[in-house]
C-alpha cells in the first residue's frame, strides 16, 4: 500500500522529536586554553568562537565578507598567452624543466585573505577560583552555554548567532539578584578605533588591508593603495540591555553593575558591495547597516530572539536523524571521550555526533544570499590565516559542499552556485586573456573577489599554482543540484549555461596528440612523479584527473541537453570528443595510472588521490560498472595507504564507500576521529581545515546511501560495527527522501517519499517488496554477491513502504 503524505509527515515529526532527545551536545569541564578548543556558532554571515573563560571571557568574531583587497585585475599578466605554445612543445619533447619555467611566467597574483572581525572581552572580578565549571555546544539548538560558580553565586552565559535577526546574542545571568558586575571591551590586531555612541553602543570600527602579503614586520600593513583607495571598512557594535542592572560606559567599554541578567546584542557589517565593486569608493554604509540590525533586534527580548533562532535553525537540522542504536552518550567531556576512542574504546554516540556536527557547521557557515564556506567555514582568528583561508578549488571548496544535497541541506548550496556565477564572469576573461580560449576558466584558488587566474606570482610551484580545471569540477556541483532536486528550471536557466561555458573552455583546452585528446599542460594536484631516467616532474600531459573531470563534465552536459531537449549538435560534438579523451590505464602494479606514463611517485602515500576522481566524486569508475578499473582503484588506495591529512582521510571514507567496502570506510572514519580531530571536533590538516568535517559527513552518508549511478543503493557500504541502526531524511538523486531501519547488518524496512515523481530504482542486498505496488524485480548480475534491482513508478508527494521479502 501507499502511505499517505500526512502519515509520513507525522512519522517524521516523531522521529525528529526522538532525535532531539539524543545527546547531540559537545560538553567540557574546563575552559578553552586556545582557539582550537573554543566552540563555534554562526548564522552563515556572522561567526563566533567561544572560549568559556569564567573571569575574562573571550569571544572571537568573524563576518563572512571581511577580506583584504578589492576587485581583481582581469588581465594581470598580458604576456601569458605567448608562452602557451612553447610550453606545449616543451612538454611533448619531455623538456619538463623548461615547461615548469614557462608555466611560472604564466602565473598571476595570489588571492586575498579572509580576516577576523575582532574580539569581545567580558571581564568579571571574582575572588578565588570559580568552581562547578561546565561549557557546551548544543548542536540540536545551535546554542553554546557556559556555567560556573563564584563566591557562592551560580553564573551562566548563553551565546547563539541568529539568522532571522542577523546578530549574535550573549545572555548572562546570575542566580542571586544584582550579582552581575562586569565590563565589556573589544580589541583587534589590525588598525581600529573604539567609541561609545550616545545610545551606548560600543563600537569597534576599522578597515582591512589592501594588500594580501600577510604579517611581515610590525607596521608593514598597507591600508591604502597607490590610487589612495582604502581597504574594506568594517565595524561591530554591542548594546547591553538589563531589566534591573546599571549600564554605564567609558570611552572604550561598557560597564554593567548590580544586574541579575543582561543581554548583549552584537551586530556587524562591512562595506563589501559585490565582487566587482570597490569596497571603499563604492562600498555600502556599514555603519548604517550594523546600526539597523542592532536597533531592530534590541527591540526584542532574549526569549523572542532565542525562539526565532531555534525555529530557523531546526528547520534545516531536524530534517535528518541518525541512530546507531548506541543509547545515551557517555557521561564524559568530549576531550576525554576522544582520548578513550583513540585508545580503542567504542563510542557509537560520538560517531553519530560527528556526523551531525558536519551538518551543524554547514548550516552555520553557508546560508542563501551569502558567501560560500571557505577553508575554515567562517571561523578564523588570524590576519594571516593558513592558505589565506580562501576557496581552494582542487578539492577543498568542493568537499565543503559534498554533504549538502545528500543530507537534506540543498538550499545551502546557493552561495556556492552564486560564487560559481561570479567566477564564470571573471573566468571568461581568464580563458581569453591567458589561453585565447572560449568559455570560462578557473584555477587553484579563488576568493571573495572571484579570482580565477593562475596564482603563484611567478614563483609558485605549478603542481598547484597552474592547475586549470576548476571550472569543470565546480560545474559538477551545478548538475548534481539538478540530479538531487529534479528542478528543470534551475537546470535550464542556471546550471546549463555555466556548464556549457566550462565545456567550451575544455574543448579549446584539449589538444590532439597521436589520435587522442590530451590536456597540456597538466598536473595531478599536488603530486610529483619520477620518470624512468630519474627526472622528477610536476607537469605532464593528460593526467588521469584531467581526463576524468572532463569526461564527467561532458557526460553531464550531454545528459542535461537530453533533459532540456536542446543543443543536440553540441551534445553530439561532446560525445565525439569524449570518445577521444586519453583513456584510463592500469599500471604495472595493478594501480590506476595517475600520469601520462606509468611513472613512480615521489611520495607514494601522497595526501591527494586526484586520479580517483572518477570513483568519487565522479561516476566513471565503480565495481558495478567495470571490475578492471574498480580493482585498479582499490590497488591505488592500498598503495596510498590509510595515513594522510584530515581532509585526505575524509576523502578516503568516500572512496572506500564507493568501493562498497564498508569496513574499510569505517576504518578511515575511525582514523579521522582518532588522529585528525581536535578537541572541539574541528578537523585538522593540520592546522584546522573545515573540509575534513564536511567530507566525513558526506562519507558516512555514502556508506548508508548511494545514488550516483542512476539507481538508489540502500546500505551499500554498511560496516559490521553498525549492525543496527535507523536513519531518516537522507536524499537520493531523483529527488527521493529515504528512511531506513536495519538490524543484524541487514535492511528491515524503508520508506521512500517521491518529491518530484518519476521512476524509482532501488538496489539492495536482499529481496524487497514495495507494499501495495507491482514492481519490476530482477537479480543484478554485476557482482558476485547477490544484488537485486527493484523498479517502480512514483507520484510526487507519495510515500512508499519497502519491506524485506
Amino acid at each position: 500500500m501507499k502511505r499517505s503524505s500526512m502519515s509520513f509527515f507525522l512519522m517524521l515529526v516523531i522521529h525528529a522529536s526522538l532525535a532531539q532527545d539524543k545527546d547531540l551536545v559537545l560538553w567540557y569541564d574546563k575552559p578553552a586554553k586556545e582557539w582550537n578548543e573554543a566552540l563555534p556558532v554562526g548564522n552563515g554571515r556572522l561567526g563566533a568562537m567561544i572560549f568559556g573563560r569564567p573571569g575574562e571571557e573571550l569571544i572571537q568574531l568573524n563576518e563572512e565578507t571581511l577580506w583584504t583587497g578589492g576587485p581583481v585585475d582581469l588581465n594581470p599578466n598580458p604576456d601569458a598567452p605567448k608562452y602557451l605554445e612553447p610550453l606545449r612543445k616543451a612538454l611533448f619533447s619531455d623538456s619538463i624543466d623548461k615547461a615548469v619555467s614557462l608555466l611560472k611566467k604564466m602565473q598571476g597574483p595570489d588571492t586575498e585573505m579572509y580576516q577576523p572581525l575582532g574580539d569581545i572581552l567580558i571581564k568579571h572580578h571574582f575572588k578565588g577560583a570559580p568552581g562547578n565549571y561546565y561549557r557546551d555546544l548544543n548542536i540540536t539548538k545551535a546554542t553554546s552555554a557556559t556555567r560556573f560558580t563564584a563566591e557562592g553565586v551560580n553564573y551562566s552565559r548563553e551565546v547563539f548567532a541568529s539568522a532571522p535577526d542577523q546578530i549574535i546574542v550573549i545572555h548572562l545571568k546570575a542566580d542571586r539578584k544584582k550579582a552581575l558586575n562586569f565590563s565589556v571591551g573589544v580589541q583587534h590586531e589590525l588598525k581600529y578605533q573604539t567609541t561609545v555612541s550616545n545610545d551606548k553602543h560600543l563600537v569597534l570600527a576599522g578597515k582591512a588591508r589592501v594588500d594580501s602579503y600577510g604579517k611581515k614586520v610590525s607596521g608593514s600593513f598597507s591600508y591604502e593603495d597607490s590610487q589612495r583607495q582604502n581597504g574594506m571598512r568594517y565595524q561591530f557594535r554591542i548594546k547591553a540591555i538589563s531589566p534591573d542592572g546599571k549600564i554605564n560606559s567609558t570611552d572604550s567599554s561598557l560597564v554593567i553593575s548590580e544586574a541579575s541578567e543582561v543581554t548583549l546584542y552584537v551586530s556587524a557589517a562591512t562595506s563589501f558591495n559585490g565582487f566587482d565593486k570597490s569596497p571603499d569608493r563604492d562600498g555600502i554604509d556599514e555603519q548604517r547597516r550594523a546600526s539597523d540590525y542592532l536597533n531592530a533586534a534590541s527591540k526584542k527580548s532574549y526569549s523572542q530572539l532565542l525562539h526565532a533562532h531555534i525555529a530557523d535553525y531546526q528547520r534545516y537540522f531536524n530534517r535528518v536523524s541518525l541512530d546507531l542504536a548506541s543509547g545515551k552518550a557517555k557521561e564524559l567531556p568530549i576531550d576525554q571521550r576522544l582520548v578513550r576512542y583513540r585508545e580503542g574504546e567504542a563510542d557509537l554516540a560520538l560517531e553519530e555526533l560527528y556526523f551531525q556536527f558536519g551538518r551543524y557547521l554547514l548550516i552555520s557557515s553557508s546560508r542563501p544570499g551569502g558567501i560560500p564556506a571557505n577553508l575554515q567555514g567562517i571561523w578564523n582568528n588570524s590576519i594571516s590565516p593558513p592558505w589565506r583561508s580562501n576557496f581552494t578549488t582542487n578539492i577543498n571548496l568542493q568537499m565543503n559542499y559534498w554533504p549538502a544535497e545528500m543530507t537534506n541541506l540543498s538550499e545551502l548550496t546557493e552561495p556556492l552556485t552564486a560564487h560559481i556565477k561570479r567566477m564564470a564572469k571573471n573566468g571568461a576573461h581568464t580563458a581569453r586573456y591567458y589561453y585565447n580560449a572560449r568559455g570560462w576558466a578557473a584555477h587553484h584558488n579563488s576568493d571573495i573577489w572571484a579570482q580565477t587566474n593562475p596564482v603563484g606570482e611567478g614563483s609558485g610551484d605549478p603542481k598547484w599554482a597552474n592547475w586549470s580545471l576548476a571550472s569543470p569540477w565546480l560545474s559538477q556541483h551545478l548538475f548534481e543540484h539538478y540530479r538531487f532536486t529534479a528542478d528543470k528550471d534551475y537546470l535550464k536557466n542556471t546550471a546549463y549555461p555555466l556548464m556549457k561555458g566550462a565545456a567550451d573552455f575544455c574543448l579549446d583546452w584539449l589538444v590532439e596528440k597521436d589520435g587522442i585528446l590530451v590536456t597540456a599542460p597538466s598536473t595531478s594536484p599536488e603530486n610529483v612523479y619520477i620518470m624512468p631516467n630519474g627526472t622528477k616532474g610536476t607537469v605532464t600531459v593528460a593526467s588521469a584527473m584531467d581526463m576524468e573531470i572532463i569526461w564527467d563534465l561532458f557526460t553531464n552536459v550531454i545528459e542535461a541537453s537530453e533533459v532540456l531537449g536542446t543543443d543536440r549538435e553540441y551534445a553530439s560534438l561532446l560525445k565525439q570528443k569524449r570518445a577521444m579523451l586519453s583513456p584510463l590505464k592500469v599500471g604495472k602494479k595493478g594501480n590506476l595510472v595517475e600520469w601520462f606514463g606509468d611513472w613512480e611517485d615521489e611520495d607514494p602515500q601522497h595526501r591527494h588521490i586526484s586520479h580517483l576522481f572518477g570513483l568519487h566524486p565522479g561516476r566513471q569508475i565503480s565495481p558495478l560498472i567495470d571490475k578492471k578499473f574498480a580493482e585498479a582503484s582499490r590497488k591505488t588506495l592500498e598503495v596510498r595507504g590509510d595515513e594522510g591529512t584530515g581532509w585526505s582521510k575524509a576523502w578516503k571514507i568516500n572512496f572506500w564507500a564507493r568501493m562498497l567496502d564498508g569496513n574499510h570506510a569505517y576504518k578511515m572514519y575511525q582514523e579521522l576521529l582518532k588522529v585528525s580531530t581536535l578537541n572541539n571536533l574541528f578537523d585538522t590538516h593540520p592546522p584546522f581545515q573545515i573540509d575534513g568535517n564536511f567530507g566525513a559527513t558526506a562519507g558516512i552518508t555514502e556508506m548508508l546511501l548511494q545514488s550516483h549511478l542512476n539507481e538508489i543503493q540502500l546500505l551499500p557500504a554498511l560496516p559490521e560495527k553498525w549492525a543496527e541502526g535507523h536513519v531518516k531524511g537522507l536524499i537520493a538523486r531523483g529527488a527521493f527522501e529515504l528512511e531506513m531501519v536495519w538490524k543484524g547488518g541487514k535492511l528491515r524496512k524503508a520508506f521512500v517519499i517521491s518529491k518530484a515523481g518519476g521512476q524509482c530504482r532501488l538496489r539492495t542486498n536482499q529481496k524487497i517488496v514495495v507494499k501495495g505496488l507491482k514492481a519490476n524485480f530482477r537479480l543484478a548480475n554485476e557482482l558476485v554477491t547477490p544484488q537485486y534491482i527493484t523498479t517502480f513508478d512514483t507520484r510526487k508527494g507519495n510515500v512508499y513502504e519497502i519491506t524485506v521479502n
